[in-house]
C-alpha cells in the first residue's frame, strides 16, 4: 500500500468497525499518522474490548445505528474519511428477517451517504460482497441495492467534491460467521465438521487482503467506481481437509448437510454484463459507474453487443486450489498457524475470539 501521506493528520470513520475488518483496519492505520480513528458501533461491549485491546488515545468510540441518520450525523463531523463496513452480513438470518436486511444494508448506507455529503466528507468508501452479483438471496439483494445508493448519489453531487465509490469481495477468510471458525470449533469439540456442497467453492482472501482492498479504491477510486481484488478459490470440501490435516486431525469426520437457504454453487465478483466495461489492472478490476441518464431515446439505435464467449468473473473460472494450495493459504491466518505451533488442545476457544 502506497500515498500513506494521504491519511496524515486525517479523521477516519469506520462504521461497523468492531468487526472483522475493523480490526484488520486498526491495524494498519494506526501507524499512518491519522489525528482520529472513529470507530461507529452498537454494540457496546465490542467497543469495550477494543478499547482495551488497542489503548491508544486517537480512537474514539461512538454507539449508534447506521439505521438512525441523527447518530450517523453525529459520528461524521469533521471527519475526512469514511470506510462503510457496517452490515447485516449472515445469509440465513437475513433470508428470515429481509427487512432488517433492508433497514442496515440500504436505509444504513442512504444514511451514511447523506450525513457524509450533509458533513462535507471528502471520501467514501462502500464495502459490498459478491453475493451483490446476480443475487439470490436477501444479503445479496440488498447489498445490490447498496451499491446502485452510492453510484447513484454519485451522479448528482453538484459542487461536492466528495469522493464515492465500492469494493467488492468475497467471503474473509476467519471472519466471525464464516466456514473456517465453524470447521475449527467442530474439529475441537469432536463433531463431525458439516459442510453443505462439497463442490461448492468460495473465494479465499484474508483480511488483510480486505483492507488492501479498500485502500486501493481509496486511492484510486472515481465516483461511482466498484472495485473487485482477483483471488483464488478453493472448495469447501478442500477447505474442510486442509483444516482437518493442519490440525493433527485427518480422519475426523465430514458430513454433508445440503445446500442452506439462500446459497449458491458459486459466488461471482464481476458479472458477465459488468465485465464487458471492467478495467483490468493486473490484480483488480475496476468497474466504472454506468454514467448514462434518463433520456432512453438514444439508446435504441446503440447498444452493447454480447457474445457467447463473454463470462464474468466468479470463483469457478478463477484460479481453484488444490489440497496442498488450500492449505498453504490458510497458514496465513494467525489462528491457523498458531493452532498448528501450539496445538488445538492448548489454545482456548471461545465465542468471542473465533
Amino acid at each position: 500500500m502506497n500515498n500513506i501521506h494521504n491519511f496524515q493528520n486525517k479523521i477516519l470513520l469506520i462504521t461497523g468497525g468492531t468487526g472483522t475488518f475493523g480490526h484488520t483496519a486498526l491495524d494498519y492505520f494506526l501507524n499512518l499518522g491519522l489525528a482520529e480513528i472513529r470507530i461507529f458501533s452498537r454494540d457496546e461491549k465490542k467497543q469495550d474490548d477494543m478499547r482495551k485491546k488497542y489503548n491508544n488515545p486517537i480512537l474514539k468510540f461512538y454507539i449508534g445505528d447506521v439505521r438512525d441518520y441523527s447518530s450517523v450525523k453525529n459520528a461524521c463531523r469533521d471527519v475526512d474519511y469514511i470506510f462503510h463496513a457496517a452490515a447485516l452480513k449472515q445469509v440465513p438470518s437475513c433470508e428470515f428477517y429481509p427487512m432488517e436486511a433492508v433497514k442496515t444494508n440500504i436505509i444504513g448506507a442512504e444514511n451514511v451517504l447523506e450525513a457524509a455529503m450533509h458533513c462535507g466528507v471528502q471520501n467514501v468508501v462502500c464495502l459490498s460482497t459478491d453475493k451483490a452479483v446476480y443475487p439470490i438471496n436477501a444479503m445479496g439483494m440488498t447489498k445490490a441495492i447498496m451499491e446502485k445508493i452510492m453510484v447513484a448519489k454519485s451522479r448528482n453531487l453538484g459542487s461536492s467534491k466528495i469522493v464515492m465509490c465500492g469494493t467488492r469481495y468475497g467471503n474473509i477468510m476467519g471472519s466471525r460467521g464464516s466456514v473456517i471458525p465453524l470447521f475449527i470449533k467442530q474439529i475441537v469439540q469432536g463433531i463431525p465438521i458439516s459442510i453443505t456442497n462439497p463442490q461448492m467453492a468460495r473465494f479465499m482472501m484474508s483480511p488483510k487482503d480486505s483492507v488492501s482492498l479498500v485502500v486501493y479504491a481509496f486511492i484510486n477510486g472515481q465516483n461511482g467506481d466498484i472495485f473487485v481484488q482477483k483471488a483464488p478459490a478453493s472448495t469447501v470440501f478442500n477447505i474442510a481437509q486442509a483444516l482437518k490435516e493442519l490440525l493433527g486431525k485427518p480422519d475426523h469426520p465430514i458430513k454433508c448437510i445440503g445446500t442452506r437457504h439462500g446459497e449458491k454453487l458459486y459466488e461471482s465478483l464481476v458479472s458477465k454484463e459488468e465485465m464487458m466495461r471492467a478495467i483490468d489492472y493486473n490484480d483488480y478490476y475496476k468497474i466504472p459507474a454506468d454514467t448514462r441518464d434518463l433520456n432512453y431515446s438514444k439508446y435504441f439505435d446503440q447498444g452493447q453487443i454480447y457474445t457467447e464467449e463473454d463470462e464474468g468473473y466468479n470463483s469457478h473460472n478463477t484460479e481453484l486450489l488444490n489440497l496442498d494450495q488450500t492449505k498453504k493459504i490458510l497458514l496465513k491466518l494467525d489462528i491457523i498457524s498458531k493452532l498448528v505451533n501450539e496445538g488445538i488442545e492448548s489454545v482456548f476457544f471461545n465465542e468471542n475470539n473465533m
